[in-house]
């Protein structure tokens, strides 16, 4: 038998992933999927006692974690990389109930995150309506002859989170007049003038925003207009 590299000293137990085919030196069972070094020897894991543990690949920390923890035998596996020269961590022997009892804690913990979500979610909608609110109460403010549904349709796609547009700035969030009012304006271009078919006509945007203008200020001194005439 070809002898068999040793892996680095570590604390606790250590089981290998051998490359080559291994036979238990005290049982003569194998080829050996996983085995222990003693004295040198290769052993099998029911002649090491391990043979009642499970395999837990790696790659969820929490539950690794946790496996171990509620383990009161476990042991890590590694294997020979030829490539890097190292072993390399391939995951963990650990009793089938501790496994359990770690599977459990991390869906209470999935449970947990997926009601903190929830009232994330809705925390977040809470605020989102307040800001909206918020928002339309402004442009009814600047623009009081605005109608109230348009007003909080306007505030309400300015507003919309993650849109990108001019409610979720900076400006907007603290409700300047420079934002809201360019919201309005906005709206005002592409519901109250042809600013849209002149687009699709192929018409540059700069182009089509000259030739709409005087319906834009049009519109919009109508809404202000609402301040003088209300006084």
């Amino acid at each position: 038998m070809a002898p068999l590299a040793t892996p680095p000293h570590r604390t606790g137990l250590l089981v290998i992933q051998p490359l080559k085919r291994r036979h238990c030196a005290e049982c003569h069972g194998g080829p050996l999927q996983m085995l222990v070094l003693e004295d040198g020897a290769p052993r099998c894991l029911d002649c090491a006692d391990l043979g009642h543990l499970v395999f837990l690949p790696r790659g969820d920390t929490a539950l690794t974690r946790r496996s171990r923890e509620e383990s009161a035998l476990s042991a890590v596996v590694v294997r020979f990389n030829r490539r890097g020269g190292r072993y390399e961590r391939q995951g963990v022997l650990v009793e089938e109930a501790g496994l359990a009892r770690a599977e459990q804690r991390c869906l209470a913990d999935d449970e947990a995150r997926r009601r903190r979500r929830m009232r994330d979610a809705r925390r977040r909608a809470r605020e989102d309506v307040r800001f909206a609110e918020a928002f339309a109460a402004e442009i009814r403010r600047l623009f009081p002859g605005c109608p109230v549904e348009r007003a909080r349709d306007i505030a309400g796609h300015a507003s919309a989170r993650g849109s990108g547009r001019v409610g979720r700035s900076a400006a907007g969030r603290a409700l300047s007049e420079g934002a809201v009012t360019s919201a309005v304006v906005a709206s005002v271009r592409h519901l109250d003038t042809p600013y849209d078919q002149l687009l699709m006509s192929g018409v540059a945007r700069h182009e089509a925003r000259r030739r709409i203008m005087a319906a834009v200020e049009t519109t919009l001194r109508g809404w202000r207009a609402e301040v003088s005439e209300a006084g």
